[in-house]
């Protein structure tokens, strides 16, 4: 065995030694201090891992990296623990910290592998790839002169990022008006994370697609903008649907906005640092102001943490599809070699103590997708009658107009349209219960 495989063994052999033989640390919580600990490796088991590293050094059809073989097998050591734990190297690790802040350096577009082409699937607005008119579904050809084809697609993608104000030149294929050369500046890109529209003058719909460092400062942000423009909101539909999470706080921050007091949330996991109850904060958001949140089964992990927060603490009605039920916490540490991993540590429970793992949020009120058909009802009313009589100005009560100028998303998302009939359900009730301990009080 040569010099190199009997430095991997000792490596190999004083990590899974000292692993199996230190005491519990300090850290640990008690019922890991009590659980027995596990069965060490023996030196024959050490050795049959180098056996199998000497053999595809040796025999495998291409010659193959050391380095590329050690990753691999972190990678497979992680990925056989459950889906969510990963080895990452150091670019994926970079893009994973960029991506939980909510930036990135780059053009402004989200790209995808098809048929072995790189097809643009979005493009941030603002960015340069915006102003330059790309598109999705336009295929990148060459990147400052080098053809993609027959390239590692991976490594063209990358070369997309850099450094702001740096130049990169793309040959772009359209496939509306054929092949063109533009140059972009690469600047540093806001993820967006967070979109407004105000329905019916009243009503404020927040869609979130993920949560990243500034989601709740951006969500608090509109909120004052709104008040800033006099506008009194009278409910709020929060849209978590297919939003698969991402940092946890922000979520929390969130329902701790909609909550005065109370359990936000409960981790659970084997090391003391990861037994962590986060509470609300006095103050609240809007308060009386009834709040409906849309999930489906996209819906996960800090997503599902803010949908059964303000569920848990009747502070939201929750619609929908039951959630995707991803219920643990991925702590992401960084390696010495500038790669990181991202490992499960613990799982998150509810206020109520409920487990989100496999389980999922159950909704309030359950909805399946249906697809909107526009009415073709062809009887008529007085109102469709030419010369018909006008109705006399008469004190009568308030009804909501449901056919007023709504935003475009309310004509084609059954969803949204059953999360506004309940605000306006809970709007209508809130009056009437009003009117009564008035009469009450006289």
């Amino acid at each position: 065995m040569d010099q190199t495989m009997n430095r991997l063994l000792a490596i190999c052999f004083s990590i899974f030694t000292l692993g199996a033989t230190q005491p519990a640390l300090a850290f640990q919580a008690e019922e890991s201090e009590k659980s027995p600990p596990a069965a060490g490796l023996s030196l024959d088991d050490l050795r049959t891992f180098t056996d199998v590293f000497t053999q595809i050094r040796s025999n495998y059809v291409e010659p193959v990296d050391d380095k590329r073989l050690l990753n691999a097998a972190i990678s497979g050591m992680l990925s056989d623990l459950d889906p969510h734990s990963a080895y990452m190297l150091e670019d994926e690790f970079q893009a994973l910290d960029e991506n939980s802040r909510g930036r990135f350096d780059g053009i402004g577009v989200n790209v995808g592998i098809v048929d072995r082409r790189i097809v643009v699937q979005a493009v941030i607005s603002p960015s340069p790839a915006d102003e330059a008119g790309i598109n999705p579904r336009d295929v990148i050809l060459s990147i400052d002169g080098r053809p993609v084809r027959g390239r590692n697609l991976r490594d063209a993608v990358d070369e997309l990022r850099g450094e702001p104000g740096s130049e990169v030149t793309l040959e772009i294929l359209s496939p509306d008006s054929g092949t063109r050369k533009v140059k972009l500046v690469r600047s540093s890109i806001e993820i967006p994370s967070l979109s407004f529209d105000l329905l019916e003058d009243q009503y404020g719909y927040f869609r979130i697609s993920h949560f990243n460092r500034e989601s709740a400062s951006h969500f608090e942000r509109t909120l004052e903008s709104v008040a800033a423009d006099g506008i009194e909101l009278k409910g709020i539909i929060i849209d978590l649907r297919d939003n698969p999470g991402g940092v946890l706080q922000p979520a929390v921050d969130l329902a701790d906005g909609f909550l005065n007091e109370g359990v936000i949330v409960t981790t659970r996991g084997r090391n003391r640092s990861m037994q962590l109850e986060f509470t609300a904060r006095p103050g609240e958001w809007l308060p009386g102001i009834p709040v409906v949140i849309l999930i489906d089964r996209g819906s996960a992990s800090a997503s599902e943490v803010l949908a059964g927060a303000l569920q848990d603490h009747d502070r939201a009605l929750v619609i929908g599809e039951q959630s995707f039920g991803k219920g643990s916490v991925q702590s992401v540490l960084p390696l010495r070699n500038g790669a990181g991993i991202k490992l499960t540590t613990a799982r998150y429970y509810t206020p109520s103590g409920r487990s989100i793992q496999a389980e999922g949020i159950a909704p309030d009120v359950a909805l399946k997708p249906v697809r909107y058909i526009e009415d073709t009802d062809n009887r008529v009313r007085e109102t469709d009658l030419d010369r018909h009589l006008e109705r006399e100005n008469t004190n009568v009560p308030e009804v909501v107009d449901t056919d007023s100028d709504m935003s475009q998303i309310l004509k084609d998302d059954y969803y949204v349209q059953e999360a506004l009939s309940l605000l306006r359900g809970a709007r209508i009730l809130s009056r009437a219960s009003t009117s009564q301990d008035d009469r009450k009080m006289e």
